[in-house]
């Protein structure tokens, strides 16, 4: 019996065994790849002298592929037709098949930032640069530095920096019409750029912030900051450049007819002393009244009696004066409505006691009767209310005393504005409105010291630079601000140097070589919470 157990045993031992070595496996494999690509070979040689060819070959030990390389790749200085560069999929070679007539005696540079990856786990060869030069050495002077925005704490990335060699050629317009004859890109949130491989000479040094890569400046919607001045290499120096949006040239557009008696400017830049004059017979009683688009660059121009044409060829024509400018605007005339008047509600639906109530017209506002509002709290008690007209953005403010923690109705009867027409409003309008207790507000009581000059603007701006309010200091003995019934958010304080004393920043302007005011910021965010009261102080260096 024992031994026929023993047998048994040994048996499906062996079965056992037998169907374990059967069992399909998954093999484990050897680490995951971390090592980037290795540059075998290039043809020419990086760094070659007295190049005349036209096809560059660099050799990997394995398969690589680009990504991303229309934004990593910077070429120095740029052509005007643009390489050829495969792989266009996967290859261990890189090529470059330069279309471009080389420069005489100058030094390329093809910088790959970071779209060298290899094939299977995309291990970046960081920042390979391939240098070579058509005379007889290659350039090795830097130009090196860092970039700030002028107005915001932060600049945005990537900003692209460049050199333009002041020769014989060289005017200020260059940066219109030319790509420059070197150039860079900021790589990382320090903001810091280095030139490199430059030749001996003179340069103007400017930085850009494109919305198309071209290296061109287009005012209209690039930053651009430059250094006032000569750079001359070689040079120890280390260059701040401040970026900045221009106030964008004067222009007026074509004017647009919308709706009977009102026409639309279009205008850009600053408007400060625009004067708009009919170059026609104006009928009998004409009137006019204008307002300003506080959120585009737009004035709304309204006028009485409305004219009578024949065709819709008919024009009028108007002298638009700012400044020494003068322009001849055209107005196709259509047969339209006159627009009937809307109200709408400007102001949020939480707003905190010092807060007027904000309504706005279509048509121009030019009375408000207060019998016709009512304005009840919480416990159904009427508040007593008064009005303000802002003819220039046409908004009407509805002023009361509030209270903390309450709630307010609004209730605005038919007709109680009237428009430059006449017309009144015809619908009944109701408008609910709460504030918040104090607890659930924070307030900051800012003081400033060792100010260098006075007028300074203190702005407290949120997370998203957006203006919350502001403070203007003449002197040290207004130094404090004091910034109540803030919300819980993160804030930044910044210090403006009103140089021309306006009240407000003033942005630079490259052509006239004016750089923006001076702005500091208070050195870290400041956290607002409900029911908190922060002191701050910012001692200038």
């Amino acid at each position: 019996m024992n031994r026929q157990l023993l047998h048994f045993l040994l048996v499906f031992g062996c079965i056992l065994l037998f169907s374990q070595c059967a069992k399909r496996g998954t093999p484990s494999g050897g680490p995951k790849d971390s090592i980037p690509p290795v540059i075998i070979k290039s043809n020419p040689e990086n760094y070659s002298t007295l190049y005349e060819g036209d096809e560059i070959r660099i050799y990997f030990d394995e398969y690589i592929k680009l990504k991303d390389l229309q934004s990593n790749l910077i070429v120095s200085p740029p052509f005007t037709n643009q390489p050829v560069i495969t792989p266009l999929s996967t290859s261990k070679v890189l090529k470059i098949q330069i279309q471009d007539t080389l420069k005489e005696n100058t030094t390329y540079s093809f910088n790959f930032g970071k779209s060298i990856v290899d094939n299977n786990e995309d291990n970046s060869f960081d920042y390979y640069k391939y240098v070579f030069s058509t005379g007889d050495f290659i350039d090795s002077l830097t130009v090196e530095g860092t970039i700030k925005d002028a107005l915001l704490l932060k600049s945005k990335d990537p900003v692209t920096v460049m050199l333009y060699e002041r020769n014989e050629a060289f005017t200020d317009s260059i940066v219109y019409l030319e790509k420059p004859t070197y150039i860079t890109t900021t790589r990382d949130s320090t903001y810091a750029y280095k030139l490199t491989n430059i030749k001996e000479g003179n340069f103007l040094l400017v930085a850009l912030q494109e919305s198309v890569n071209d290296y061109i400046f287009q005012p209209k919607t690039d930053k651009i900051g430059f250094i006032e001045g000569v750079v001359s290499t070689p040079t120890d120096s280390s260059f701040q450049i401040k970026m900045f949006k221009e106030v964008l040239e004067y222009r007026m557009a074509r004017p647009n007819y919308p709706s009977k008696q009102r026409i639309i400017f279009g205008y850009e830049g600053n408007v400060d002393s625009l004067k708009l004059t009919p170059l026609f017979d104006l009928p009998e009683g004409y009137e006019y009244k204008t307002y300003w688009e506080s959120a585009t660059d737009t004035l709304n121009y309204f006028f009485k009696p409305p004219f009578e044409f024949e065709t819709t060829t008919d024009t009028l024509q108007f002298l638009a004066q700012n400044r020494e400018q003068l322009d001849t605007l055209t107005v196709v005339m259509k047969d339209l409505y006159l627009d009937t008047l809307k109200i709408s509600k400007v102001s949020p639906g939480t707003v905190i006691p010092r807060d007027s109530i904000k309504l706005k017209g279509n048509n121009p506002l030019v009375a408000l009767d207060t019998e016709k509002i009512t304005v009840m709290d919480k416990d159904s008690m009427q508040i007593p209310v008064t009005t303000y007209i802002d003819e220039r953005y046409n908004v009407a403010s509805l002023i009361f005393e509030k209270q903390v923690d309450q709630l307010y109705s609004v209730q605005i009867l038919p007709e109680a504005f009237t428009d430059f027409y006449g017309n009144k409003s015809l619908d009944t309008l109701a408008y609910n409105f709460r504030t918040q207790t104090e607890a659930d507000y924070g307030t900051i009581t800012f003081t400033l010291q060792n100010a260098k000059k006075f007028p300074i603007i203190v702005e407290l701006v949120d997370s998203k630079y957006k203006l919350i309010r502001s403070n203007y200091i003449t002197s040290a003995e207004d130094a404090p601000s004091f910034f109540d019934f803030l919300e819980p958010d993160n804030y930044y304080i910044r210090i403006i140097y009103d140089e021309n004393e306006n009240g407000s920043w003033d942005t630079g302007n490259y052509l006239m070589k004016v750089q923006p005011e001076e702005v500091a910021y208070y050195p870290k965010p400041i956290e607002v919470r409900a029911n908190w009261s922060l002191p701050e102080t910012f001692i200038l260096d």
